[in-house]
Protein backbone atom coordinates (compact mmCIF):
# COMPACT_ATOMS: atom_id res chain seq x y z
CA UNK A 1 0.00 0.00 0.00
CA UNK A 2 1.42 3.37 -1.37
CA UNK A 3 3.27 5.54 1.99
CA UNK A 4 1.67 9.44 2.04
CA UNK A 5 4.99 11.95 1.21
CA UNK A 6 7.55 12.16 3.89
CA UNK A 7 7.46 15.23 6.23
CA UNK A 8 10.64 17.35 5.36
CA UNK A 9 12.98 18.41 7.77
CA UNK A 10 12.40 22.68 7.22
CA UNK A 11 9.57 24.21 5.81
CA UNK A 12 8.64 27.86 4.85
CA UNK A 13 7.45 30.52 7.05
CA UNK A 14 4.80 31.72 4.67
CA UNK A 15 6.00 33.68 1.25
CA UNK A 16 8.95 34.94 3.89
CA UNK A 17 11.53 32.63 2.53
CA UNK A 18 12.33 31.82 6.07
CA UNK A 19 12.84 28.02 6.90
CA UNK A 20 11.78 26.69 10.44
CA UNK A 21 11.77 23.39 11.45
CA UNK A 22 8.65 20.73 11.00
CA UNK A 23 8.13 20.75 14.36
CA UNK A 24 8.35 24.07 17.09
CA UNK A 25 9.05 23.42 20.54
CA UNK A 26 6.18 25.98 22.48
CA UNK A 27 7.22 27.74 26.37
CA UNK A 28 3.73 28.55 27.50
CA UNK A 29 5.48 26.33 30.94
CA UNK A 30 8.79 27.29 30.98
CA UNK A 31 8.58 29.61 34.13
CA UNK A 32 6.44 26.67 36.22
CA UNK A 33 8.30 25.72 39.16
CA UNK A 34 10.49 28.09 39.57
CA UNK A 35 12.82 26.93 36.59
CA UNK A 36 16.31 28.60 36.70
CA UNK A 37 18.25 29.97 33.70
CA UNK A 38 20.47 27.49 33.96
CA UNK A 39 17.57 25.09 33.52
CA UNK A 40 15.70 26.79 31.04
CA UNK A 41 18.61 27.08 28.70
CA UNK A 42 19.42 23.48 28.73
CA UNK A 43 16.11 22.97 27.46
CA UNK A 44 16.38 25.71 25.03
CA UNK A 45 20.28 23.79 23.73
CA UNK A 46 18.45 20.76 23.49
CA UNK A 47 15.68 21.65 21.08
CA UNK A 48 17.94 23.37 18.91
CA UNK A 49 20.48 20.57 19.14
CA UNK A 50 17.83 18.29 18.19
CA UNK A 51 17.19 20.45 15.11
CA UNK A 52 14.14 22.23 16.24
CA UNK A 53 14.79 26.12 15.61
CA UNK A 54 10.98 27.01 15.62
CA UNK A 55 10.68 28.48 19.27
CA UNK A 56 7.38 29.83 20.56
CA UNK A 57 6.47 31.76 23.10
CA UNK A 58 3.90 34.31 24.31
CA UNK A 59 3.83 37.51 26.63
CA UNK A 60 1.17 36.06 28.66
CA UNK A 61 2.68 32.52 29.14
CA UNK A 62 3.71 32.50 33.05
CA UNK A 63 0.69 34.31 33.73
CA UNK A 64 -1.28 32.42 36.69
CA UNK A 65 -4.54 34.30 36.88
CA UNK A 66 -2.96 36.72 39.41
CA UNK A 67 1.05 37.24 38.86
CA UNK A 68 3.59 36.10 36.10
CA UNK A 69 2.37 37.84 32.99
CA UNK A 70 5.46 37.53 30.70
CA UNK A 71 7.54 35.45 32.72
CA UNK A 72 8.38 32.73 30.01
CA UNK A 73 9.86 35.50 28.28
CA UNK A 74 11.43 37.05 30.33
CA UNK A 75 13.13 33.80 31.32
CA UNK A 76 13.57 32.92 27.77
CA UNK A 77 15.78 36.43 27.82
CA UNK A 78 17.82 35.89 30.34
CA UNK A 79 18.89 32.86 28.31
CA UNK A 80 19.69 34.48 25.50
CA UNK A 81 21.29 37.47 27.07
CA UNK A 82 23.87 34.75 28.44
CA UNK A 83 24.73 33.15 25.34
CA UNK A 84 25.20 34.74 22.19
CA UNK A 85 25.23 32.16 19.99
CA UNK A 86 21.57 31.02 20.31
CA UNK A 87 19.47 33.86 18.85
CA UNK A 88 20.92 33.06 15.60
CA UNK A 89 20.27 29.38 15.82
CA UNK A 90 16.39 30.16 16.01
CA UNK A 91 13.45 31.05 14.94
CA UNK A 92 11.93 33.85 17.05
CA UNK A 93 8.40 33.40 18.19
CA UNK A 94 5.66 35.22 20.82
CA UNK A 95 2.49 36.44 20.87
CA UNK A 96 0.76 39.30 22.42
CA UNK A 97 -3.11 40.83 22.22
CA UNK A 98 -4.04 39.28 25.76
CA UNK A 99 -3.99 41.53 28.48
CA UNK A 100 -5.71 40.19 31.88
CA UNK A 101 -8.56 41.08 32.64
CA UNK A 102 -10.00 42.53 29.89
CA UNK A 103 -9.48 39.90 28.24
CA UNK A 104 -8.35 41.47 24.47
CA UNK A 105 -6.74 44.22 23.41
CA UNK A 106 -5.71 45.03 19.97
CA UNK A 107 -5.92 48.34 19.50
CA UNK A 108 -2.46 50.79 18.32
CA UNK A 109 -1.86 51.63 21.82
CA UNK A 110 -1.64 48.43 23.29
CA UNK A 111 -0.46 46.51 20.74
CA UNK A 112 3.09 49.20 20.51
CA UNK A 113 3.14 48.71 23.95
CA UNK A 114 2.90 45.11 23.96
CA UNK A 115 5.56 44.74 21.12
CA UNK A 116 8.04 46.87 23.40
CA UNK A 117 7.62 44.76 26.15
CA UNK A 118 8.35 41.99 24.81
CA UNK A 119 11.29 42.94 23.19
CA UNK A 120 12.33 44.01 26.83
CA UNK A 121 11.80 41.09 28.19
CA UNK A 122 13.26 39.02 25.58
CA UNK A 123 16.16 41.07 25.38
CA UNK A 124 16.12 41.01 21.25
CA UNK A 125 15.86 44.10 18.86
CA UNK A 126 14.00 42.15 16.33
CA UNK A 127 11.41 39.10 16.82
CA UNK A 128 11.18 37.21 13.49
CA UNK A 129 7.42 35.89 14.02
CA UNK A 130 4.69 38.09 16.17
CA UNK A 131 1.27 36.71 16.27
CA UNK A 132 -1.76 38.07 17.46
CA UNK A 133 -2.70 35.85 19.82
CA UNK A 134 -6.96 36.12 20.27
CA UNK A 135 -8.90 38.18 18.01
CA UNK A 136 -9.86 41.23 19.24
CA UNK A 137 -13.26 41.67 18.35
CA UNK A 138 -13.75 45.45 19.63
CA UNK A 139 -10.69 46.47 17.34
CA UNK A 140 -11.51 47.25 13.68
CA UNK A 141 -8.68 45.23 11.69
CA UNK A 142 -7.47 47.98 9.64
CA UNK A 143 -6.03 49.72 13.16
CA UNK A 144 -4.90 46.38 13.86
CA UNK A 145 -3.35 45.87 10.25
CA UNK A 146 -1.50 49.86 10.63
CA UNK A 147 -0.50 49.30 14.42
CA UNK A 148 1.88 45.85 13.17
CA UNK A 149 2.81 47.33 9.75
CA UNK A 150 4.41 49.87 11.54
CA UNK A 151 6.22 47.93 13.91
CA UNK A 152 7.74 45.85 10.95
CA UNK A 153 8.49 49.13 9.11
CA UNK A 154 10.85 49.87 12.43
CA UNK A 155 12.10 47.06 12.59
CA UNK A 156 10.73 45.37 15.58
CA UNK A 157 9.07 42.41 13.36
CA UNK A 158 10.37 40.46 10.91
CA UNK A 159 7.35 38.32 9.79
CA UNK A 160 3.69 38.46 11.30
CA UNK A 161 0.93 36.20 12.10
CA UNK A 162 -2.41 35.00 13.76
CA UNK A 163 -3.31 32.60 16.07
CA UNK A 164 -7.26 31.16 17.27
CA UNK A 165 -8.40 33.50 14.27
CA UNK A 166 -11.20 32.05 12.65
CA UNK A 167 -10.79 31.89 8.39
CA UNK A 168 -12.97 35.30 8.22
CA UNK A 169 -11.12 37.06 10.73
CA UNK A 170 -8.10 36.47 8.83
CA UNK A 171 -8.95 37.29 5.59
CA UNK A 172 -10.56 40.65 6.96
CA UNK A 173 -7.27 40.99 8.87
CA UNK A 174 -5.16 40.01 5.83
CA UNK A 175 -7.59 42.42 3.09
CA UNK A 176 -5.69 45.53 5.15
CA UNK A 177 -1.95 44.46 5.52
CA UNK A 178 0.81 45.44 2.90
CA UNK A 179 2.95 42.86 4.66
CA UNK A 180 1.15 39.07 4.21
CA UNK A 181 0.45 37.31 7.20
CA UNK A 182 2.97 34.28 6.92
CA UNK A 183 1.44 31.91 9.48
CA UNK A 184 -1.52 30.67 12.14
CA UNK A 185 -1.49 29.10 14.93
CA UNK A 186 -4.97 26.74 15.69
CA UNK A 187 -5.64 23.67 18.02
CA UNK A 188 -5.32 20.99 15.99
CA UNK A 189 -5.35 17.63 17.47
CA UNK A 190 -6.52 14.48 16.48
CA UNK A 191 -8.87 15.16 19.19
CA UNK A 192 -9.74 18.27 17.82
CA UNK A 193 -10.01 18.25 13.84
CA UNK A 194 -12.73 20.71 13.22
CA UNK A 195 -9.98 22.02 10.89
CA UNK A 196 -9.93 19.55 8.46
CA UNK A 197 -13.44 20.43 7.60
CA UNK A 198 -14.06 23.88 8.56
CA UNK A 199 -11.90 25.84 5.99
CA UNK A 200 -8.94 26.28 8.12
CA UNK A 201 -6.76 24.18 6.48
CA UNK A 202 -7.72 25.21 3.26
CA UNK A 203 -7.43 28.78 3.69
CA UNK A 204 -4.06 28.15 4.73
CA UNK A 205 -2.94 26.28 1.79
CA UNK A 206 -4.85 29.00 -0.20
CA UNK A 207 -2.61 31.92 1.23
CA UNK A 208 0.57 29.92 1.78
CA UNK A 209 0.30 29.96 6.18
CA UNK A 210 2.14 27.93 7.62
CA UNK A 211 0.03 26.19 10.59
CA UNK A 212 1.38 25.84 13.67
CA UNK A 213 -0.70 23.70 15.82
CA UNK A 214 -0.89 24.22 19.60
CA UNK A 215 -1.79 21.52 21.54
CA UNK A 216 -1.28 18.68 19.29
CA UNK A 217 -1.73 16.00 21.96
CA UNK A 218 -5.05 16.73 22.96
CA UNK A 219 -4.50 18.66 26.31
CA UNK A 220 -2.58 15.19 27.56
CA UNK A 221 -5.90 13.33 26.28
CA UNK A 222 -4.18 10.73 23.59
CA UNK A 223 -2.19 9.89 26.97
CA UNK A 224 -4.83 9.53 29.07
CA UNK A 225 -8.02 9.06 27.10
CA UNK A 226 -10.98 10.15 29.16
CA UNK A 227 -14.01 8.69 26.68
CA UNK A 228 -15.25 6.36 24.59
CA UNK A 229 -13.52 8.39 21.61
CA UNK A 230 -10.51 9.38 23.44
CA UNK A 231 -9.59 5.18 23.65
CA UNK A 232 -11.00 4.51 19.50
CA UNK A 233 -8.03 7.70 18.44
CA UNK A 234 -5.39 6.35 21.14
CA UNK A 235 -6.31 2.71 19.71
CA UNK A 236 -6.04 3.75 15.81
CA UNK A 237 -2.48 5.99 16.76
CA UNK A 238 -1.14 2.96 18.98
CA UNK A 239 -1.25 0.48 16.22
CA UNK A 240 0.63 2.71 14.25
CA UNK A 241 2.85 3.69 16.81
CA UNK A 242 3.74 0.10 17.61
CA UNK A 243 4.18 -0.71 13.68
CA UNK A 244 7.01 1.82 13.74
CA UNK A 245 8.25 1.68 16.76
CA UNK A 246 7.60 4.77 18.45
CA UNK A 247 5.33 6.09 20.90
CA UNK A 248 1.75 7.42 20.15
CA UNK A 249 2.97 10.84 20.93
CA UNK A 250 5.29 10.62 18.10
CA UNK A 251 2.61 9.19 15.97
CA UNK A 252 0.10 12.26 17.08
CA UNK A 253 2.64 14.70 15.82
CA UNK A 254 3.59 12.51 12.79
CA UNK A 255 -0.22 12.12 12.02
CA UNK A 256 -0.52 15.81 11.37
CA UNK A 257 2.95 16.57 9.76
CA UNK A 258 1.71 14.35 6.90
CA UNK A 259 -1.45 16.58 5.78
CA UNK A 260 -0.79 18.72 2.78
CA UNK A 261 -0.84 21.99 4.61
CA UNK A 262 2.13 21.30 6.28
CA UNK A 263 1.08 21.41 10.00
CA UNK A 264 4.13 21.88 12.47
CA UNK A 265 2.91 20.39 15.35
CA UNK A 266 4.26 22.66 19.18
CA UNK A 267 5.68 20.25 20.97
CA UNK A 268 4.65 21.63 24.57
CA UNK A 269 6.42 19.39 26.89
CA UNK A 270 9.06 20.72 29.49
CA UNK A 271 11.60 17.56 29.44
CA UNK A 272 14.46 17.33 27.62
CA UNK A 273 13.77 13.63 26.32
CA UNK A 274 10.35 14.63 25.30
CA UNK A 275 11.50 17.07 22.98
CA UNK A 276 14.41 14.83 21.64
CA UNK A 277 11.47 12.24 21.20
CA UNK A 278 9.41 14.61 19.24
CA UNK A 279 12.03 15.01 16.36
CA UNK A 280 11.49 11.06 15.20
CA UNK A 281 8.15 12.09 14.11
CA UNK A 282 9.95 12.77 10.52
CA UNK A 283 10.62 9.23 10.33
CA UNK A 284 7.23 7.81 10.42
CA UNK A 285 5.47 7.50 7.15
CA UNK A 286 1.41 7.07 7.17
CA UNK A 287 -1.19 4.84 4.57
CA UNK A 288 -3.86 6.90 3.12
CA UNK A 289 -5.86 4.24 5.11
CA UNK A 290 -4.21 4.46 8.42
CA UNK A 291 -4.49 8.24 8.05
CA UNK A 292 -8.22 8.33 7.31
CA UNK A 293 -8.61 5.59 10.43
CA UNK A 294 -7.54 7.62 12.80
CA UNK A 295 -9.78 10.41 11.28
CA UNK A 296 -12.79 7.84 11.27
CA UNK A 297 -12.09 7.28 15.06
CA UNK A 298 -12.14 11.17 15.81
CA UNK A 299 -14.78 11.52 14.08
CA UNK A 300 -17.04 9.07 15.85
CA UNK A 301 -18.75 7.86 12.15
CA UNK A 302 -18.07 6.57 9.29
CA UNK A 303 -16.94 8.91 6.24
CA UNK A 304 -19.39 9.67 3.76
Amino acid sequence: MSQLPAAPAVRTLGASGIEVSSIAWGMWRLAEGGRTVDEAARLVNTALDAGITLLDTADIYGFDGVAGFGDAEALLGEVLARDSSLRPRMVLATKGGICPPLPYDQSTAYLNEAIDASLRRLKVEQIDLWQVHRPDILTHPQEVARALEDAVAAGKIRTLGVSNFTIHQIAALDSFLGTRLVSTQPEISPLRIDCFENGELDQAMMMGLLPMAWSPLGGGRLANPQSARDRAVAAALGAVADAHGVSSTVAAYSWLMAHPAGIVPIIGSQQAERIVEGTAALKVRWTRQEWYGVLVAARGVPLP
